[in-house]
């Protein structure tokens, strides 16, 4: 791991963040509240709905996740995220089990696109689970800083289950003329089916949609979305849940450009790599953070030869039409592969 000086981040741009308290907030899951060092509030500023991207040591074994921001940078409050346990979530599951206050986490900077803009029209979200977390970051902000009108469709397993139960009513009850909530429990109507989208979204006028959730979940919305005449242009996605693919091995490709910093680099291709791995192979100090796919943080324009991106939840298909590829999940295909970090 990177070292660090005086809490500042280290070359790779993680930096210590020291936990101030641990809220538990369903039984599957807790958020972190975190000290930032002086030194670092500058680099931690981030927008609603934005990420975290944590490096920690389990069992000997350095890893890397991304957490989104349960907190509001509106409104006067610590930085914090929420983690719900995943059944096989290695990290989710060490931090529901032993984060308490006092421990130091290092984090990257905060990213992500699934952020507010400069409308004025509705906000209309849809959470499935823990994809409350960057809803809850939106909502909060846009109550607090706007006078958008506000819906959300917020589903879970049960009751028991449901993330900030108690801060949503609260919030309903402080904005009864410009927040709607619509919870949905799959205990007692089953899974969300299109006819539910398509009743809430009726009732909404001109709006921006949010979707955040598992996949399945999103699919459905976003599919209801579309087919109802919405827009492409106003449907923001928030992708967590990454296909478990194993990385296929490719023989074919002789060697690997790569234009960085305005300097080009020529690298012997090593089967089997990611466009980012060859970059790290070479000495390259290649733009990463999740590595899962989810983030854009690694996101170059490929200008010659071909990849298959084993995941992609954060390009859209306008942009992988322009040739832009995820390289942490680029797989090269070709005899030779050419992409430049713009």
């Amino acid at each position: 791991m990177g070292q660090t000086v005086n809490g500042a981040p280290s070359r790779d741009g993680f930096a210590p963040l020291r936990v101030k308290s641990v809220v538990r907030e369903t039984d599957d899951a807790v958020s972190l509240i975190f000290d930032v060092p002086e030194s670092c509030s500058d680099q931690f500023r981030y927008l609603p709905g934005q990420f975290l991207t944590l490096r920690v040591n389990v069992g000997g074994q350095e890893l890397r996740r991304c957490y989104s921001m349960s907190s509001s940078p509106v409104i006067a409050e610590d930085l914090r995220i929420t983690v719900k346990r995943d059944a096989d979530g290695v990290v989710s599951n060490w931090l529901n089990d032993t984060a308490t206050a006092g421990d130091e986490i290092h984090a990257a900077p905060p990213e992500g696109r699934f952020v507010l803009g400069d409308s004025d029209r509705e906000l209309v979200a849809f959470a499935g689970g823990s994809g409350i977390t960057p809803v809850f970051s939106l909502i909060r902000s846009a109550l607090a800083g706007t006078t958008r009108q506000v819906r959300l469709f917020y589903a879970n397993r049960s009751r028991e289950s449901v993330i900030f139960s108690g801060s949503l009513a609260l919030l309903a009850q402080r904005h009864p003329d410009q927040l709607v909530i619509e919870h949905h429990l799959d205990e007692d109507t089953g899974v969300v089916r299109p006819k539910e989208i398509e009743s809430f979204v009726a009732a909404a006028g001109d709006a921006e949609f949010y979707i955040c959730g598992p996949r399945a979940f999103m699919d459905t919305v976003e599919g209801t979305l579309l087919s109802s005449g919405v827009h492409t242009d106003r449907v923001h996605l928030e992708r967590f849940d990454v296909v478990d693919e194993p990385l296929p091995t490719y023989t074919l490709t002789e060697e690997v450009t790569i234009k960085l910093d305005r300097h080009m680099t020529v690298v012997p291709y090593r089967a089997g790599n990611t466009v980012l791995q060859t970059a790290r192979l070479a000495g390259l100090r290649a733009p990463s953070s999740c590595e899962t796919g989810s983030c854009g943080t690694c996101m170059a324009r490929l200008v010659e030869g071909d990849v298959r991106m084993i995941n992609n939840d954060a390009l859209t298909e306008e942009e992988v039409a322009e040739g832009w590829v995820l390289t942490c999940q680029s797989m090269p295909t070709s005899r030779s592969v050419k992409v430049i970090y713009e």
